[in-house]
C-alpha cells in the first residue's frame, strides 16, 4: 500500500497515522468531530495501566505491559505531563483476599512490577485507607491522554498527513481496481487501504464497509465525581477496589490527577445514546438499535438484579456513591463530593451476551477495522498501532 485512510481521531486512530507516516505511507485521517479526542480519549481517567487484570497472553495483557513503557517515553520526549506514581489495589474484606491473590499471580505471569503488602505498609503509602491487604503496583502512573493526542497531531502536520476534522465517513466502497473510496459529504477520498478506529462508531464503520462485525458496540457510560479541594488531602495517589471477578468492570477508584485534584469513579450505566454523557443524552436510533439486539437481553437477564439496579441507583444517589468509596477511604462523606463529568466506554457485544474481554481487530481486503478498543487502549495506544501497522505493510 502506498496510501491509507484513518477513521478516527482518538488516541489510537492518531497513534496508527503516526506509526504509519513513519513507516513511509501517505495518510488522511478522518474525524467528523470539530476538535481530536473528542470521546472516548477526551473523557477517560488519564491512569496509565500496568497490565494487572488482564489474562496473561491476550492482546490486553501484551499491549498493556508494552504500552505502558512507550506512552511514557512518548510523553516524556514530546513534553507530554506524566507522572509514574503506582497504585494500591485493597482488599477491604477477608472474602477479597484469593481475588487480590489472583491478582497478584497474573501481575507475576504479565511481568508487571507489585508485591503484596500489609495493611500497615499500605497506609504508608495511603494513610487514610482501609483494607485487610494490598497489592502495590509500581508501574501504573497518570498522564494528559488529550495532550498526547495535541503532541501527535502536531508531529502529524510537520510530517504533511492530511487531517481532517468535520469530516464524517457517510458511505464507504471498493474501489474499481482495489483499494477503498470513503465520501465525507465534502468529497470522496481514495485510498489503497482504510483503518477504522472509530471506537464508539467501530461497528457501524465496518458495516458501511461491507463487513459484518462479529460483535456490536454497546455503550456504557460511567460517571465520575471528585474530592473538593479541602479533602483532596485524602488520597495521595490512585486507589483501586479488587474488582469481583464475577462482573464485567473495575468497580469505582479514586485517582489523584495531576492538577492534584482527585477523583472518585465510574460506575457503570447502560447510555441511551452512544456519546451519551448525561440521563438526558437520547437518541431513538441507538436506544432502538440496543433493544433489539439479543445480546443486551441476554446480558441484562446476567446481570439486571442486583448489579444493574445498583449501579442506576448509585447514578441518581450521591449517598451511595460515597458510600462506595468509604469502603475504600472510610473518612470520605457525601459532603466531600461533586459531580465532575462522564465518559462513554465503547464496549463490544456479541449476540451471546457476552462481553468481547479482549480487542477486538477484524480485517477484510485492504480494510483492518478496531472494533473492540476499551480500557486499555490509551494506554496501548502505540502498541497497537504497531500491531495495524504491521497487518496493512503485510
Amino acid at each position: 500500500m502506498r496510501n491509507v485512510v484513518i477513521v478516527g481521531g482518538g488516541i489510537v486512530g492518531l497513534a496508527v497515522a503516526w506509526e504509519l507516516t513513519r513507516r513511509g505511507l501517505d495518510v488522511t485521517v478522518l474525524e467528523k468531530e470539530a476538535r481530536w479526542a473528542a470521546h472516548q480519549t477526551g473523557h477517560n481517567s488519564n491512569v496509565v495501566h500496568a497490565g494487572l487484570y488482564y489474562k496473561p497472553g491476550s492482546f490486553k495483557a501484551r499491549m498493556s505491559v508494552a504500552g505502558n513503557r512507550s506512552i511514557v517515553d512518548f510523553a516524556r520526549q514530546y513534553g507530554v505531563p506524566v507522572e509514574v506514581c503506582g497504585k494500591l489495589v485493597v482488599a477491604t474484606d477477608e472474602r477479597e483476599i484469593p481475588a487480590l491473590n489472583t491478582l497478584a499471580e497474573r501481575a507475576e505471569a504479565n511481568g508487571v512490577p507489585a508485591k503484596k503488602i500489609s495493611p500497615a505498609e499500605a497506609r504508608e503509602y495511603e494513610p487514610e485507607v482501609s483494607c485487610v491487604a494490598a497489592l502495590r503496583v509500581e508501574s501504573t502512573g497518570i498522564i494528559d491522554f488529550p495532550a498526547v493526542c495535541e503532541a501527535l497531531v502536531r508531529l502529524l502536520d510537520e510530517a504533511g498527513v492530511d487531517l481532517r476534522l468535520n469530516s464524517p465517513a457517510l458511505a464507504i466502497r471498493a474501489g474499481a481496481n482495489g483499494g477503498v473510496e470513503v465520501a465525507t459529504g465534502e468529497d470522496v477520498v481514495i485510498a489503497d487501504g482504510l483503518v477504522n478506529c472509530a471506537g464508539l462508531h467501530s461497528d457501524r464503520v465496518a458495516r458501511l464497509a461491507g463487513l459484518t462485525p462479529s460483535a456490536k458496540i454497546v455503550p456504557f457510560r460511567g460517571e465520575y465525581y471528585e474530592l473538593k479541594p479541602e479533602r483532596r488531602g485524602l488520597v495521595k495517589g490512585l486507589i483501586y477496589p479488587v474488582p469481583d471477578p464475577t462482573l464485567p468492570f473495575l468497580g469505582v477508584h479514586l485517582t489523584r490527577m495531576l492538577d492534584g485534584s482527585v477523583h472518585a469513579g465510574p460506575n457503570a450505566v447502560l447510555a441511551l445514546r452512544r456519546e451519551g454523557y448525561r440521563w438526558g443524552d437520547f437518541s431513538a436510533k441507538d436506544v432502538a438499535e440496543v433493544a433489539a439486539f439479543p445480546g443486551v437481553w441476554r446480558l441484562a437477564k446476567k446481570y439486571a438484579f442486583p448489579t444493574g439496579l445498583d449501579e442506576v441507583r448509585r447514578s441518581f444517589s450521591k449517598k451511595r456513591f460515597a458510600a462506595s468509596l468509604a469502603r475504600l477511604v472510610p473518612a470520605v462523606t457525601e459532603d466531600d463530593i461533586v459531580r465532575h463529568g462522564s465518559g462513554v466506554r465503547a464496549q463490544a457485544m456479541r449476540r451471546d451476551g457476552s462481553l468481547v474481554d479482549d480487542f477486538l481487530i477484524e480485517t477484510a481486503r485492504d480494510q483492518v477495522h478496531v472494533l473492540n478498543a476499551p480500557s486499555p487502549a490509551a494506554t496501548s495506544a502505540l502498541e497497537i498501532a504497531r500491531h495495524i501497522a504491521d497487518q496493512v505493510s503485510a
